[in-house]
Order: C-alpha cells, then structure tokens, then sequence
C-alpha cells in the first residue's frame, strides 16, 4: 500500500545504536529540533511521548510553537501500586509540555484527565481506518476464501486476527470454542506469534480424539490487502485482549460490516460495542462469561447480519475525515 505519496516529507538519520520504536533510545535524531524550526510549523503533532526525539522536542518547543499531542493509553490495565506513584508524577511532568491532546475515545480521554490535562486542552479526534477499503465489495473473493477453507454459507465463522500472544489472550477463545462445541461452527486464527505452536498442540489433541463438532483453521499473518477479504468473510469477529489499548482490528471488523465479540480490556469497547445490537462484551480472561455471550449470539446467527449492519453504521463517525476535519478546525484557533 503506497503511503509516502501526495505530500511532502524529508526522513531524518536515526543515530540509535539499536533504532525501532520498541524502546526510549530507539529514536534519536539530533538535528530534529533543527529541522523543526527551519520548517516554522503553525503546530508541531507528536505521536506518543516515550522516545528520546519526541521527549525532547517536546521540552525544546515548549512556549514556542503550539505542541499537540495525540496517543491512545488508557487505564485499564492494572498497575502495581508503586509503579503507578511513579507513572503518575512522571506522567503529569510530561503532559504539562502541551497544548492540546487529541484523545482517540472515551478510555483515552479519562487517561489524558487523569494525567493532568485540562478539559479545554482535550479534543476529540476518533482513531480510525480506511473504513471505505475495508467495506469495499469483496464478497466473491470471501467466499472463495470460505470454499478453500471447506467452509459452507450454512456454517458460522468466528474470526480471530492478531499477533498470536499472551496479550491478545487467543487461549480463552480457543478454551471457549472447544468446551461449546457446536456444530457447524468453525473458528479462524489469523497471525502468528510466541504461542501459534502451543495453539496448534492444543488443536490437534482435540482433533485426535474425534469428538470436536467445531472446526479450527489457523493462516498466517496477511497483508493489509487481503484482511478486507478476510473479515468479509466471516460472521463474528472476535478480540478477547487481557490488554489493549484500543483495537484498530475492531475497527477494521466493523467497516466490514461484521458482528463484534470484545473482552472490557479492549479500549476502543466502550465506544463501538452497543451490548445486543451490534455485538457484546464480555469480562476479560472470564471463560463462563466468554462462552455465554458466544452462545448469545451463535444463537442469533439470523440477526448477526443485522448487528453487521449496526457496526457498520456506527463506525462511520470514526473515520480519517472526521480525524482530518478536528485537525483543520484546530489550526484555524
């Protein structure tokens, strides 16, 4: 997907011993500050505090050029009590560098309120996908995607897609789908990661014993052109995260137009998930509660194109012209 065109940009030298975006020292340009103020911005945006470069672009500009921040952090993973005195008073040091946050939702927005920030400063600007590629047609290749898979229309398909690891907890779902045991239902993880292995392991087992009804797909991670095809093609999109701090997937799941499952863990939850109408959710890591609101709507396999249709409806407020439009209006004071 071309994403360096119609616009302008310049890439910096990254003077990291050990560059990505995986740690504080990842990103270290020296002459970012420089270049900044050659460029003479009417506002500087930043995503995300916990690189040197950011850090320190934040603290040089500071009462210079308008700084606006954006990030999606929420307070719904659980901290050890010292660990969150520390985070809490570096947090609010940090945040009294900025103008303006741009908060994605509603768990952000109480993030943001919690570290300091003015209710004049925070600005609604939703996090989003390209919701048009991802409700684009593409049914004639997701029923050959379901027909390659031996999946029958009459079947239901529950979708995982994701990293494979601990964080997205696809263990409860697999543990949930196994102990329900439905035929005519089939589950599809797509990614990989630490515990694809010890998936498959557990999914072999099962099959060895010649008593599973549901069946379970496994493909690997997909280009971002082919997940359109993927969510089309399936009819319950599940996110069963111990920790996230929004879900772009759910995003991506209802442009789609498909039927949401999300743990409470999963920021964006709260704003997309209307609980009957266009999906549920369900306590994080709680399997009893999992398999009940599983049942509730496998059971309501003639409205799940309904509540389809509800997801598509509401994402359609969270969108990059809407997070365009807020930017725009901000610069114009």
């Amino acid at each position: 997907m071309p994403l360096l065109e119609d616009y302008n940009y310049e890439f910096l030298t990254n003077s990291s011993k050990d560059p990505g975006s995986h740690h504080y020292g990842g990103i270290i340009n020296a002459d970012l500050n420089e270049k900044i103020s050659s460029f003479s911005p009417d506002a500087i945006l930043i995503y995300g505090w916990a690189y040197k470069s950011h850090l320190s672009a934040m603290r040089y500009f500071k009462g210079k050029i308008p700084l606006w921040f954006r990030g999606d952090s929420t307070l719904l993973s659980e901290r050890r009590a010292l660990k969150k005195i520390l985070r809490t008073v570096f947090l609010k040091w940090v945040y009294k560098n900025i103008d303006k946050a741009f908060y994605v939702g509603t768990a952000n927005k109480i993030y943001f309120q919690k570290f300091g920030i003015a209710n004049k400063k925070l600005v609604f600007a939703p996090h989003a996908v390209d919701n048009k590629r991802f409700s684009s047609d593409r049914n004639v290749e997701a029923l050959a995607l379901r027909n390659s898979l031996g999946i029958p229309l009459a079947n239901l398909l529950i979708l995982f897609a994701g990293k494979l690891e601990a964080n997205k907890n696809p263990e409860v779902l697999l543990a949930a789908i196994q102990e329900l045991n439905l035929a005519g239902v089939h589950l599809l993880f797509v990614g990989n990661g630490e515990l694809e292995e010890q998936l498959k392991v557990t999914v072999a087992k099962s099959v060895s014993t010649k008593l599973s009804k549901t069946t379970i797909h496994f493909m690997d991670f997909q280009n971002q052109t082919q997940m359109p095809v993927i969510y089309q093609a399936c009819d319950l999109f599940c996110l069963p995260s111990q920790s996230e701090t929004w879900g772009l997937a759910v995003n991506e799941a209802m442009a789609a137009g498909k039927t949401v499952l999300v743990s409470n863990k999963v920021g964006c939850a709260v704003d997309f998930i209307k609980n009957g109408e266009n999906g549920y959710i369900f306590e994080s890591n709680n399997l009893t509660d999992l398999k009940a609101k599983l049942l509730l709507l496998l059971s309501k396999e003639n409205n799940l194109k309904q509540m389809g249709k509800a997801s598509l409806e509401i994402i359609q407020n969270w969108s990059f012209e809407k997070q365009v439009e807020t930017f725009l209006e901000s610069l114009k004071g």
